[in-house]
């Protein structure tokens, strides 16, 4: 980690898009307009509002743009609440990147790859997703399995339907936990809409969601046949420091912000107790 990934700058909400009730996406660049500083899928930024707070959030925007990072973001607490209330235009700081990331270059290069996400851990997948699409020769067959609560939670819809499933080689499968009027796809929890859809042994799934849907998605994919070390997630909300000194992020042997926060499943001695 470099000295300048502790340094905050000053950055510039350009954009805020409301996704969802309570998930808006905010698009910042620097004072110069120009990207912050550049990241790999997977990877976390620090943004602070001084004299409010700051917590770590995962980079939703591919690498692959070049002109802006964007954060898809929770409303859920203090920061998150003063994030909520900001307009275009105002000012931020912003420090990172922090953490590892997917293996984009490395393991999952000629892969087909199976997406799994619920809520608002769409957010961490989407910058793969798209880094995987801008470069689609590098990859084989991709699979999305997404699902949230109702039709009006489920975030970067528009999206989806707009370019996800509009793209050659991608299969989008989309879910909500119960019956909605004006929802006429698939009903059910994502791990047994996972078990249902019965993927493909060879594909490398990457993860993300509530703990319990890791938990019950994880141990249906070992159903069918898939290994721990065909399966990948993210842990980047158990972030604090994000440079090893706090301890608040540890599980087992390692630390999120030192190790990870992506990890293969075999790569973790043990789950954190909410798993």
């Amino acid at each position: 980690m470099s000295p300048e990934t502790l340094i905050p700058k000053l950055g510039v909400v350009t954009d805020i898009r409301i996704d969802t009730p309570d998930v808006k996406t905010f698009r910042v660049v620097g004072l110069d307009g120009k990207k912050v500083f550049e990241h790999m899928p997977g990877q976390c930024a620090m943004l602070s509002i001084p004299g409010v707070g700051e917590a770590m959030f995962s980079i939703t925007s591919s690498p692959t743009n070049t002109e802006f990072m964007e954060f898809s973001i929770k409303k859920c607490g203090c920061l998150t609440n003063w994030l909520h209330a900001m307009d275009v235009g105002q000012q931020i700081t912003i420090r990172g990147p922090y953490g590892n990331s997917f293996p984009v270059e490395g393991a999952l290069k000629g892969q087909d790859l199976l997406f799994v996400a619920g809520g608002i851990g769409l957010a961490p997948l989407r910058s793969v997703i798209n880094y995987v699409r801008d470069n689609r020769q590098n990859y084989g067959k991709i699979q999305i399995v997404y699902g949230s609560r109702s039709k009006d939670d489920l975030v970067d819809y528009k999206e989806i339907l707009d370019e996800w499933m509009a793209d050659d080689g991608i299969e989008v499968n989309l879910t909500i936990d119960q019956p909605q009027e004006g929802w006429d796809g698939h009903v059910g929890f994502v791990p047994n809409y996972v078990k249902e859809l019965e993927p493909d042994l060879n594909k490398t799934v990457l993860m993300c969601g509530p703990p319990i849907m890791i938990k019950f998605t994880l141990a249906g994919l070992k159903e069918l046949g898939f290994k721990e070390t065909q399966v990948y997630t993210t842990m980047e909300l158990r972030m604090k420091c994000g440079v090893g000194k706090c301890g608040r992020c540890n599980i087992g042997s390692k630390y999120v912000c030192k190790d990870g926060p992506v990890f293969r499943f075999d790569e973790l001695d043990e789950l954190p107790n909410e798993y």
